[in-house]
């Protein structure tokens, strides 16, 4: 049984829960400087917000207009419990009704097996975001 729920969020209104899961996991847990994590495009994406059952928010995601998924984050204890992939799976379905071909992604290499899982699969070399080795993941969506 699912201990959390997953939803749509939006910066306006959830900003706050957002920012302190993604300053947890991004800035003090894996070093990402303050000035690369909040780059001024979270107003203009969709947001997923995962909770405990006890109302703790526990996850994120984002999705920009143009298809990409980015700034996924889930608290420590909570990871391996199916929040990455519950925040995933309602971030694709969002993605399908943008009507956009492709999802695309840039994974921490530690996680491309993750994505992987969801059939992302990997295009190009490796490369540094923020000191942390990606690569570009991408899932097409739509047929030609």
């Amino acid at each position: 049984m699912k201990s959390f729920t997953v939803r749509i969020a939006t910066w306006q209104e959830d900003s706050h829960e957002l920012r302190a899961i993604r300053e947890t996991v991004f800035i003090l847990e894996q070093h990402v400087p303050i000035e690369l994590e909040w780059d001024g495009l979270d107003v203009d994406c969709l947001h997923v917000l995962a909770a405990s059952s006890a109302g703790e928010s526990i996850g994120t995601a984002r999705l920009l207009p143009d298809g990409h998924i980015g700034r996924m984050a889930v608290l420590k204890e909570w990871r391996g419990r199916g929040v990455g992939s519950a925040l995933l799976q309602l971030l694709l379905a969002e993605t399908r009704k943008c009507q956009v071909r492709q999802a695309v992604l840039n994974a921490q290499t530690s996680a491309a097996g993750f994505y992987a899982k969801f059939g992302f699969q990997t295009v190009g070399e490796e490369f540094m975001d923020a000191g942390i080795p990606h690569v570009k993941m991408v899932l097409p969506l739509q047929e030609n």
